[in-house]
């Protein structure tokens, strides 16, 4: 997986960027991942492309990150999909 196709830091706005609507699929990658109870560790490297023994802190940002936005879509951010406000 190419890793340079994913920023090191997910969008931290409030509102659906061009950004979100292509990691779509991997969001959702990675909630299943953390709802199985998988390592963060494999996640990151399975879903995101980036080695957390090579680049551990990087990993863990990457992770953390595009987790906690992944998350924000299913809280707000769906309601941007479907073209309303959150209710």
């Amino acid at each position: 997986m190419d890793d340079n196709r994913f920023d090191d830091r997910a969008p931290d706005v409030p509102q659906l960027t061009a950004y979100d609507e292509s990691h779509l699929a991997d969001y959702l990658r990675l909630l299943d991942a953390a709802e199985e109870g998988a390592d963060w560790r494999e996640a990151a490297a399975l879903i995101l492309g980036v080695d957390a023994v090579a680049e551990p802190h990087r990993a863990k940002t990457m992770h953390a990150s595009h987790l906690a936005r992944a998350r924000w879509m299913t809280e707000v951010g769906y309601a941007h999909l479907l073209g309303c406000e959150r209710p």
